[in-house]
């Protein structure tokens, strides 16, 4: 017996302190910003405002699924409230959105409060444990991942972060790592990966962040619409945007 235990490796237990979880978001939305900025205003001409936006999206996964996979958090009913504030703001900041442009085609894909959104949606009906819910989890997955941005791969690392978190397995690990580097494909460039490195460090940090519990919510609209109101007077300077 003490033998077999000796082979067996225990992956050690993913915590993180709520001021640093709270400060993985201010990092996400300065990066998030950026990138916005970046894209919306400057047409994608500063590279590396582009290359460290693409750590913004892994960390906003990240700490969702962190915060879902907390002890009772579906008995406290935030799976519910999560649902409904992801659906409520991603619908508000779809006019702005889509005035924006820059999308694949048309409305497609749906903006990031939809990934969060399906995210959320597939972990609730894993969180049933029994083989209906696996199965309606997977069709959500299948059908919601096509329809958001970053498409699979984002979902994907969020149930690696959230299973990790409930127990912790190279299996996790490994989804996390492929799911991030797929990312890839996605981005045309591979600094998602640079997330990870603040993911594996934040555990190091005991950070004091107050809890902002509506404001990242509130943000996303506000700040797409800001942008584009923005444009208004450069586009009638003859400043040309994409559409």
């Amino acid at each position: 017996m003490n033998q077999l235990a000796a082979r067996t490796t225990t992956w050690p237990r993913l915590e993180i302190a709520n001021g640093t979880i709270e400060a993985l978001k201010w990092i996400a939305l300065i990066l998030m910003i950026g990138d916005h900025i970046n894209k919306y205003l400057l047409n994608d001409t500063v590279a590396w405002l582009y290359d460290a936006g693409r750590s913004a999206m892994p960390l906003f996964m990240f700490v969702l699924a962190y915060n879902l996979a907390r002890p009772g958090a579906l008995e406290r009913g935030v799976y519910q409230r999560t649902l409904i504030r992801l659906a409520i703001f991603g619908a508000v900041a779809s006019p702005a959105f889509l005035a924006l442009g820059g999308l694949v085609n048309g409305w497609w894909p749906l903006n990031i409060l939809f990934t969060l959104f399906v995210l959320t949606a597939t972990l609730r009906l894993i969180e049933i444990g029994n083989l209906r819910g696996y199965l309606a989890a997977g069709l959500i997955f299948s059908l919601g991942g096509s329809l958001v941005e970053f498409w699979w791969p984002a979902v994907a690392f969020g149930v690696a972060v959230w299973s990790y978190k409930k127990q912790p397995s190279i299996a996790a690990i490994l989804l996390a790592i492929s799911s991030c580097a797929a990312l890839t494909y996605i981005n045309e460039c591979q600094w998602a990966l640079a997330s990870l490195l603040i993911i594996v460090a934040a555990p190091l940090i005991d950070l004091r962040f107050p809890r902002a519990r509506w404001f990242f919510y509130a943000f996303y609209p506000a700040h797409l619409t800001l942008i584009w109101l923005a444009r208004i007077p450069l586009r009638q300077a003859g400043y040309l945007f994409f559409t």
